[in-house]
């Protein structure tokens, strides 16, 4: 189903939204599964049937990248998905739940919880389980982020949720999924170029985000041979945490300092997701990819 749009946006007017963020309440609505093109024309999506059969659960899946990642697997072949959400962002997930279902042969479970609870984690991997028996593919990807001008300003429990939310969350998540996945499965992560470049505003982030990449490179040498271990690390990328973290002003100017001069449409990293989970990345692991609009990353 493709959406009624013919040119990737570079202006986005000033929004602001309360925390995690709504991707139905965003103007304009982030691009999710139509793939982009020459001078930014949509063109749409040409599936091979990469990851045809594959079971696979993504956190944050009900929206921005996630989303994203979701409907490109599906077209790729995905039939059972589970899809991880913040409870205030059911809408979302069950919008995406139906785009999904009513345009492949995939089946979509959604699951409501907070990604930074080890027991409710257990019980959602489990879930998924019962239903589509196997993991072949897992994206970590759920994250939340805030805004503060001072470290010193950052409320303790504010550093200790967003560690809970980012690195905890997707250590609990894996540690569950493992005895679900076989030889030849694949994990991918979401973590940032924050990670690589810093944020002088987004500390707490960037620092879970540097976790997630050692995270990922030290997974990845423990079960070499057996389950691929690799990373996404976006750019400004247009998805509901942007209106939900910064003012009206930023949101306006919102990755127009990239090289490339416009921030991101979640589409434009989730073809890195499904590179990584199929087959043509069979010799990858333990790597970042960076869809980031140019900035270069040596690390």
């Amino acid at each position: 189903m493709a959406q009624n749009v013919n040119q990737v946006s570079s202006d986005f007017p000033g929004q602001t939204q309360n925390q995690p963020g709504l991707q139905h309440e965003m103007n304009p609505h982030p691009i999710n599964y139509d793939m982009v093109g020459d001078e930014g024309k949509l063109e749409p999506y040409k599936a091979a049937g990469k990851l045809k059969g594959k079971k696979a659960i993504v956190t944050g899946g009900d929206s921005g990248i996630g989303r994203s990642v979701a409907f490109l697997f599906a077209k790729e072949g995905v039939d059972g998905l589970t899809i991880f959400y913040h409870p205030r962002e059911e809408k979302d997930a069950l919008d995406t739940k139906k785009d999904i279902e009513g345009n492949n042969k995939c089946q979509v479970e959604t699951v409501g919880l907070d990604i930074g609870d080890v027991e409710q984690v257990k019980k959602a991997v489990q879930k998924h389980v019962d239903r589509f028996g196997t993991i072949d593919i897992l994206v970590n990807n759920a994250g939340e982020q805030h805004i503060a001008e001072h470290f010193k300003d950052i409320p303790v429990e504010q550093m200790q949720r967003t560690f809970q939310t980012n690195i905890l969350g997707m250590m609990y998540t894996t540690k569950f999924s493992l005895p679900h996945m076989k030889k030849g499965s694949a994990i991918v992560n979401t973590t940032s170029v924050t990670a690589y470049r810093g944020s002088a505003k987004l500390v707490d982030y960037s620092s879970t985000k540097g976790a997630i990449v050692a995270f990922t490179r030290s997974l990845s040498q423990q079960l070499a041979g057996q389950i691929r271990v690799n990373a996404v690390a976006p750019g400004p990328i247009w998805t509901p945490l942007i209106p939900a973290s910064f003012t009206k002003e930023q949101v306006e100017q919102f990755g127009k300092s990239t090289a490339m001069g416009r921030a991101g449409q979640p589409v434009e990293c989730a073809t890195a997701y499904v590179f990584l989970a199929g087959p043509d990345a069979s010799y990858f692991t333990g790597q970042v990819l960076h869809p980031n609009g140019g900035d270069i990353i040596n690390g």
